[in-house]
């Protein structure tokens, strides 16, 4: 290994902890801050009048999402959304959602630690939006 690349491999690892310290400052305050229902949405609350001005993001599989998907959902798969975070809107109410809301609160809160504050998770997922 060149004398570079061990300094470039060194320079990671050193701001790793740093790095390390601002993810657990940014939970922590989350966590101070949310209540036990922050960022949950019932089927029930979604009313007409809401459904329009709402952005659901699909978080299952694309196998999943091209079975069956909530009318005009953006698909992005509950594992990609530090990647393509920038696909979530900044404003209005973004709903992810998953079959159960178990991978979907995952992508919330991930979605939230990363600044998205109007994201929210459907709870039940799409099982209990087909049920109401």
């Amino acid at each position: 290994m060149s004398r570079h690349m061990l300094g470039v491999f060194l320079a990671m690892a050193l701001a790793l902890p740093a790095r390390a310290e601002t993810v657990q400052d940014a939970i922590a305050a989350y966590l101070d801050f949310a209540t036990p229902s922050e960022g949950i949405i019932l089927p029930e609350q979604l009313t007409p009048d809401l459904l329009g001005q709402v952005t659901f993001v699909d978080t299952r599989s694309a196998d999943a999402f091209a079975r069956d998907a909530i009318d005009g959902a953006l698909h992005l798969d509950w594992r990609e959304i530090a990647a393509r975070l920038e696909e979530v809107p900044e404003t209005g109410m973004v709903v992810f959602y998953c079959d159960t809301g178990a991978l979907s609160a995952q992508a919330m809160f991930a979605a939230r630690l990363m600044g998205r504050t109007n994201a929210l998770v459907l709870q039940g997922g799409l099982t209990a939006w087909r049920a109401q």
